[in-house]
C-alpha cells in the first residue's frame, strides 16, 4: 500500500502572510492582521519542552532590545498545551509574545504541520520555521531551524540587517488613500458639530465575529469615541447629496469603482478628556461588515490636538485634514486614530459600497448577533 507524503504550504520571500486570529498570551482573540506596522518575528518552535525549541528560544535573552512593539514585535507559536499550562514559555512585554495554536489553525497557515491532517492516530512532525514579515506582514525571510541553534543565529544575521519601519521598502512609501478638501462647507460642519452638543454622543463600540456571529463590543483600551446617529431624513439626505457629488465620482477616477450604497450616519467625538483613540483594525473583517469598501473621515473642525488618522503598514506619518476634507480610504487597509491631546475632534464617519456589496449584506444578516440590526438591500443608496 502506498503512502501519501504528507503536503505543506510553503511560503516564499514577497508573498503576503497569512492572517489568522488565534488565543494568546495577551488577547483571548488575537487578530494577527492587527500587527502590521513594525517588522515580525514569528517562531514555529512547536513544543518548549525540546532542547532545539529552546536554544531557538534564546534569541529572546541575547536579543531583547529589539522587541519593543515599534521597530519590532516577536511571536512565538507553540502546539504544546503543556507549554501554557506549566509555563514554560510566556510573554514579556512590550515586544514578545505567544501564539497558542493547540488546533493547529497558524501552523497550518505557515507549513509546519501538513496541509491535511492525517487520519487516525498517527501524527507527523512539525517542520519548525523562523518568519521574518515586514510592516505589511509580508514574507522577507523563511529560515528552517537548524540542528546546532534551533535557526538563531541565522535570524539574528538577518534581523540586523532589516531598515528602519519607515523605509523599510527602500524609499518613502505613502498609503493608497485620497485627501478630498471641501466636501462639507463650514457652516454645514457646524450644523453636524451642533446637532451633537444638542443631543449629546452614545459610547460607540466596535465589530468582533464570536462563535460565526458579529456582535458589537466596547472596549475602551481599543476605542473611545462617543457617536451621535442622524434621525432626521433631510439632513441625512444632505449628507448624502455631499457625498455623492464630491466623494463617489474621485473615487471612481482613482479606483474604477462605483459607490451606489452608503451606511452609517453619525457625528463621532473623540474627546481629549477621555484620551479618545481607536488602535489599529480593519473595518471589514466579519460578516457583518464584510460588504464595506470604503471608509470616509470627513472632519468637522480642526481645533484639537491628537486624532489623527494613521496607516501602520504604510508608515509613522499621521494624517490630520482640515475641517471639511475627507480622507478615503479601502477599508481593509490597517488604520488607527492617535490619542486625543487637547480639545474634542468631531468627524462624519460614513462606509460606501455598491449594489453587489448591498446583496452580500443582506444574505449575511443571518450571522448578526443580537442588538445588531438585519439590513434590507433596496435602502442605503447613496445615489
Amino acid at each position: 500500500m502506498t503512502t501519501t507524503p504528507p503536503r505543506y504550504r510553503v511560503l516564499l520571500p514577497g508573498d503576503p502572510a497569512p492572517w489568522f486570529r488565534q488565543r494568546s498570551t495577551s488577547n483571548p482573540r488575537h487578530a494577527f492582521d492587527t500587527s502590521g506596522g513594525r517588522w515580525i518575528v514569528l517562531c514555529f518552535f512547536a513544543t518548549a519542552a525540546d532542547p532545539l525549541s529552546r536554544e531557538a528560544l534564546r534569541l529572546l535573552d541575547e536579543r531583547r532590545d529589539l522587541f519593543d512593539d515599534t521597530h519590532m514585535s516577536f511571536f512565538g507559536v507553540s502546539l504544546d498545551p503543556q507549554d501554557e499550562a506549566i509555563g514554560r514559555v510566556d510573554q514579556c512585554l512590550p515586544g514578545i509574545r505567544m501564539f497558542w495554536d493547540f488546533d493547529g489553525k497558524a501552523s497550518r497557515a505557515y507549513g509546519v504541520v501538513p496541509i491535511d491532517p492525517a487520519p487516525g492516530p498517527a501524527s507527523v512532525d512539525a517542520q519548525r520555521l523562523w518568519y521574518v514579515l515586514d510592516p505589511m506582514l509580508r514574507v522577507r525571510a523563511v529560515i528552517p531551524f537548524s540542528a546546532e541553534d534551533g535557526g538563531r543565529a541565522a535570524v539574528a544575521a538577518v534581523l540586523d540587517c532589516l531598515p528602519p519601519v519607515p523605509r523599510y521598502t527602500g524609499l518613502d512609501v505613502h498609503p493608497p488613500i485620497l485627501v478630498l478638501p471641501e466636501v462639507f462647507e463650514p457652516a454645514f460642519c457646524r450644523t453636524l458639530v451642533a446637532l451633537y452638543e444638542r443631543h449629546g454622543g452614545e459610547d460607540s463600540g466596535f465589530m468582533r465575529e464570536i462563535d460565526g456571529r458579529t456582535v458589537g463590543l466596547i472596549d475602551y483600551g481599543h476605542k473611545r469615541r462617543t457617536d451621535h446617529t442622524l434621525t432626521d431624513e433631510a439632513m441625512i439626505e444632505e449628507t448624502r447629496l455631499r457625498v455623492r457629488r464630491r466623494v463617489v465620482p474621485e473615487i471612481l477616477k482613482a479606483h474604477q469603482f462605483e459607490v451606489t450604497r452608503m451606511e452609517r450616519y453619525i457625528v463621532a467625538c473623540y474627546e481629549a478628556a477621555h484620551r479618545g483613540h481607536f488602535r489599529s483594525h480593519r473595518d471589514n473583517t466579519t460578516k457583518g461588515t464584510a460588504h464595506r469598501r470604503f471608509a470616509v473621515s470627513i472632519n468637522l473642525n480642526d481645533d484639537f490636538e491628537g486624532g489623527e488618522i494613521s496607516f501602520p503598514e504604510f508608515g509613522p506619518r499621521r494624517y490630520k485634514a482640515p475641517a471639511g476634507a475627507a480622507v478615503v480610504f479601502s477599508c481593509t487597509l490597517l488604520h488607527q486614530v492617535s490619542p486625543m491631546v487637547a480639545g474634542r475632534r468631531f468627524a462624519f464617519l460614513p462606509f460606501l459600497y455598491d449594489d453587489v456589496s448591498a446583496r452580500q449584506r443582506e444574505a449575511n444578516n443571518a450571522f448578526l448577533g443580537d442588538g445588531i440590526g438585519a439590513y434590507v438591500e433596496n435602502a442605503a443608496r447613496a445615489h
